[in-house]
């Protein structure tokens, strides 16, 4: 069955709300992101969450060199969508897993459950604004330029306030809907 509505709920892992890289921004969102979760959900969207993954080496690897701190290792806690969030999202979610910022792979996710005339509505929410909420927003938007973009604002933190604003503020200069 062809879905016309999607939400990304964007690496809403322990390690990015209150691991290695939390900030009480992350922390504050989680209740907002798992409403909003659950209206999608009971609206019909295709809900799909990604994950950042990264192996045992990521301190060898180019990101690991410019943000030397280990997280979202596969398989560790870290990584782990967060409870409350994994239980809006359902035990049928479909779970992405991208081992950088963006996922190459979801606007091919996206037109294979959309069909051929594509999505007509794409929202994003989760962490963080400034790095990968930005890169997956700018991925979907090149491949599907006529679909409907909204991101939440309140259902999103960056690295720091300031960041998440500036991202924001880059989302809405590509004609993504920020609310």
């Amino acid at each position: 069955m062809e879905q016309k509505k999607f939400l990304i709920v964007v690496d809403m892992q322990k390690d990015f709300i209150d691991g290695s890289l939390g900030t009480g921004e992350a922390q504050a969102i989680v209740p907002a992101v798992c409403a909003r979760i659950r209206e999608c959900k009971e609206a019909g969207y295709t809900v799909i969450a990604t994950l950042d993954t990264h192996e045992e080496n990521y301190m060898e690897t180019r990101e690991g060199k410019h943000l030397p701190v280990p997280h979202c290792i596969k398989n560790t806690e870290g990584w782990r969508i967060r409870p409350e969030v994994m239980d809006a999202l359902g035990k049928d979610a479909l779970l992405v897993e991208k081992p950088t910022f963006g996922s190459v792979r979801l606007p091919q996710i996206i037109r294979d459950r959309s069909g051929e005339d594509g999505p007509e509505a794409i929202e994003l929410l989760g962490l963080c604004t400034d790095i990968c909420v930005v890169s997956n927003a700018m991925l979907l938007k090149a491949a599907f330029p006529e679909t409907d973009f909204t991101v939440h604002a309140d259902c999103c933190a960056g690295v720091t306030p300031q960041k998440h604003e500036a991202a924001l503020e880059t989302m809405r200069s590509c004609q993504i809907s920020v609310i």
